[in-house]
């Protein structure tokens, strides 16, 4: 998919408070030349130290986004940085005279509306394109945040929960529901789907993080706050505002690459921290620097190194590929749902859902290939005892792709328990607690 690279076509200037530091900030954005890439001057210091937007350059700060080079810092740059990604903006310095990019109104519109007065220079250059060799996944407790290969541009689901650290909030309120977003990214999408979605805090947590220091320059009107009744003294601009600034923030971290992933991204409640984790595995994949960490006989796992630990053949056999593995601690793996399966024939003609037994068959896979060491080594099998906690959430449908994921509860030398979930586009479709035990292959 050839692209060419883009800058503006004339210098504009954004002024406003940081969220966090309360500082009056100007941002002077010009044009770069080819290649130049997105770079930050602190024109405030001495020197004026550049700062690339780049992997290399990521530094950690609490709920926002920082980089730092040459002594220097910038930081809460996520809108920003997004705004240029969704209008494919590649090239451009941006000048800057405290260590915070402006809050403006919470969300990426008034950076679009700025950067729509300058207009887009296209540049003649190929713009840098980044594609997957592999898949990846990077996680944190019930977090997760999956890339997969794609050819075609950049595609996200996001499902958005709120969870602990947004406060101790109630989660029957129908403020609070979970919400969920798909959508391709173009610059007609982003414009009008992601641009304007604010930031947005939870009132029980903006006390504490005042008190941490931070919050210095957020208010009602650059801020969602989010009471028990509702928005407090503002409105939503669209019913799901929150998920969509998720993606928006996701976008902005995933720009640090440096150029156009095509990928198609699962998030499950993730957040800067998680997104972080993401860019670095890419890059390392892209540097092909990836390591591999405590698991066994690498990852990703093929289909011919599935078929060399389960037993399992056509039509049976229901799990893909690996994605991540840690022997008897954590397996995950992808199931594609076609309308080749040979149950679609029998189950609903006419209407084709994946049975709900296969789905948890599909499960109970991927957690015997967690168990990869001790199956393979010792010539054992996993035989089923008992499932548990069996929840069959959502239909899965041709065109589906199940995101397998296996939990250890307890792993003894004859028995084992896990925690077992399937999900589409980051949402639950089943999930279930299996029992097992481990017996000799030749004593069957």
């Amino acid at each position: 998919m050839s692209q060419k690279q883009c800058t503006l076509k004339n210098p504009v200037e954004i002024t406003g408070v940081g969220l966090h530091t309360g500082e009056e900030t100007v941002l002077r954005l010009k044009p770069a030349p080819v290649g130049h890439g997105i770079v930050f001057v602190r024109v405030d210091l001495p020197g004026k130290p550049t700062i690339k937007v780049c992997p290399q350059n990521i530094t950690t700060r609490l709920r926002r986004t920082c980089i730092a080079e040459n002594g220097a810092e910038v930081q809460t740059i996520e809108h920003l940085l997004s705004c240029l990604m969704g209008l494919g903006i590649d090239n451009i310095e941006i000048e800057i005279d405290t260590p915070e990019v402006p809050g403006a109104d919470g969300s990426a519109l008034p950076f679009i509306k700025k950067l729509n007065e300058s207009g887009k220079a296209e540049q003649d250059a190929e713009r840098r394109q980044f594609n997957l060799a592999e898949p990846i996944l990077v996680h944190e407790g019930d977090l997760s945040l999956v890339a997969l290969p794609a050819n075609d541009g950049l595609s996200i689901s996001y499902n958005f929960e709120w969870w602990s650290d947004y406060g101790d909030i109630d989660s029957s309120a129908e403020i609070f529901a979970p919400q969920h977003f798909s959508l391709s990214i173009n610059e007609d999408t982003y414009t009008s789907e992601i641009a304007p979605a604010r930031t947005f805090v939870a009132g029980i947590e903006a006390e504490k993080l005042r008190e941490m220091g931070m919050g210095k320059g957020a208010n009602y009107k650059n801020t969602l706050v989010v009471g028990l009744e509702g928005i407090i003294k503002n409105k939503l601009r669209f019913k799901d505002e929150f998920v969509r600034h998720k993606i928006l923030d996701l976008l902005g971290d995933i720009s640090l690459l440096g150029g156009q992933l095509n990928a198609k991204l699962v998030a499950v409640k993730s957040g800067h921290s998680l997104n972080m984790k993401l860019v670095e595995a890419i890059q390392k994949q892209l540097d092909g620097q990836a390591e591999p960490g405590p698991v066994s006989h690498g990852v990703p796992i093929d289909i011919r190194q599935i078929q060399r630990i389960l037993p399992h053949r056509y039509p049976f056999l229901l799990v893909d590929r690996v994605l991540e593995l840690e022997d008897s601690k954590r397996a995950v793996g992808i199931k594609n749902v076609t309308i080749n399966e040979p149950f679609f024939t029998g189950h609903f003609p006419g209407v084709p859902v994946m049975p709900g037994v296969l789905q948890i068959e599909a499960m109970a896979q991927i957690a015997c290939i967690m168990l990869v060491r001790q199956l393979t080594e010792e010539n054992k099998l996993a035989m089923l005892l008992s499932l548990d906690k069996v929840k069959l959430r959502k239909t899965v449908v041709p065109g589906d792709q199940l995101l397998l994921e296996s939990e250890a509860v307890r792993i003894k030398k004859r028995t084992g328990e896990v925690k077992t979930k399937a999900s589409v586009d980051g949402k639950v479709v089943a999930e279930a607690q299996i029992r097992f035990m481990i017996v000799d292959a030749s004593s069957l």
